[in-house]
């Protein structure tokens, strides 16, 4: 047996979140084989933990047949590294990878997705944070449950410590007001105000950093996309026809201004009667999918028109953590696990920090 052939047997192994095999994908590290024992290496570049089991077992079972009896050693992990942002931008210090989360309009459930997808990330293994960039409307705060009147702490006079919640390292305008104190300032002064939120937060080594963006493709989101760097945008919306117009118009804002859309996430795309298990598509079918084609990005994920998923949200504690094992919690774990995946067949950036040992 030879190196050569258990890379060839390796090829045939193509993890359904990656798309593609994990030569290709450079995630074969090393193969040594010798004294009765074959030891390979694979290291992914999203955290997987979710299947971690299941991508054993097709190691294995492709490896079997060209083992000859020897003694298999896996070693399977991975490692996040920073992927390549908008020209002429330098990464944010401590955070590999800028995530957005846009919709072209209000409405189709975007900021549940990213806190749900943020908190998905991390029970994948990730090291997460999410910043809430919606000046006029802060949500996250009451989403991840943070006591009212929660402030960040502020070291010095240009940065703030992000609130932990759940785990996550979180930053929102709701933090520097009261939740029902309107938040009135104008376009300009509301992009300085994101960007502040953005550069003055001492982010502590993440891996991503979810922005959860308000709808619309305005001001903040313009300045997002110009002035800080983002690896990659997801697009949420509804199979609703009006959602799926205002959707293109996201995808193509991200084209202009050089940012990958890593994908589409449609959501509300069923409803399953709790009473009788009748499955209705609310706002129409297929919208999410016919989108993604027509731009050539995947679906990474269709999610349900679900009453808990609102509640669950409403009340501080988000899908991914009131119901870890439940199905709805499955398919946001998938999702992020696609989103991560697709951003790791990118091209690689730059770090802007000392490189840290990821949990295995």
């Amino acid at each position: 047996m030879s190196e050569k052939q258990i890379r060839e047997a390796l090829s045939g192994v193509v993890p359904e979140e990656l798309g593609v095999d994990l030569v290709s994908a450079a995630a074969v590290k090393s193969v040594e084989a010798g004294e009765g024992r074959v030891a390979v290496h694979v290291q992914l570049g999203y955290p997987f933990d979710g299947v971690r089991e299941h991508y054993e077992s097709l190691i294995r079972e492709a490896l079997e047949p060209v083992l000859g009896g020897d003694r298999l050693e896996l070693t399977l992990d991975h490692a996040v590294v920073p992927h390549r942002v908008q020209e002429g931008l330098s990464a944010l210090d401590q955070v590999s990878n800028v995530i957005a989360v846009a919709s072209g309009k209000g409405g189709v459930g975007k900021s549940t997705t990213a806190v749900n997808l943020a908190l998905a990330l991390q029970a994948e293994g990730a090291r997460v944070g999410i910043l809430d960039a919606d000046i006029f409307g802060p949500s996250q705060p009451i989403m991840l449950g943070v006591a009212q009147g929660t402030r960040p702490e502020t070291p010095d006079e240009r940065s703030f410590a992000p609130v932990e919640a759940h785990g996550l390292q979180t930053m929102s305008m709701g933090y520097m007001v009261d939740e029902l104190t309107a938040v009135i300032m104008r376009g300009p002064k509301a992009s300085g105000a994101l960007q502040q939120l953005v550069t003055w937060t001492r982010w502590q080594a993440l891996d991503y950093l979810i922005v959860d963006l308000p709808p619309g493709t305005g001001d903040i989101q313009l300045t997002l996309s110009q002035r800080v760097p983002v690896a990659g945008a997801l697009v949420v919306t509804t199979p609703q026809d009006i959602a799926l117009l205002d959707a293109r118009k996201g995808i193509e804002m991200f084209a202009k201004v050089g940012v990958s859309v890593l994908g589409i996430v449609e959501n509300m795309a069923v409803h399953v009667c709790s009473n009788c298990g009748h499955v209705e598509h609310v706002f129409g079918e297929g919208g999410g999918d016919r989108i993604a084609q027509q731009y050539g990005t995947p679906l990474l994920g269709s999610l349900p028109l679900s009453r808990s998923i609102r509640e669950q949200a409403d009340g501080g504690q988000p899908t991914v953590l009131a119901h870890p094992e439940g199905e709805e919690a499955g398919l946001y774990r998938r999702t992020a696990r696609n989103a991560a995946a697709r951003l790791s067949l990118q091209a690689p950036g730059e770090r802007s920090f000392p490189k840290v040992v990821t949990r295995h």
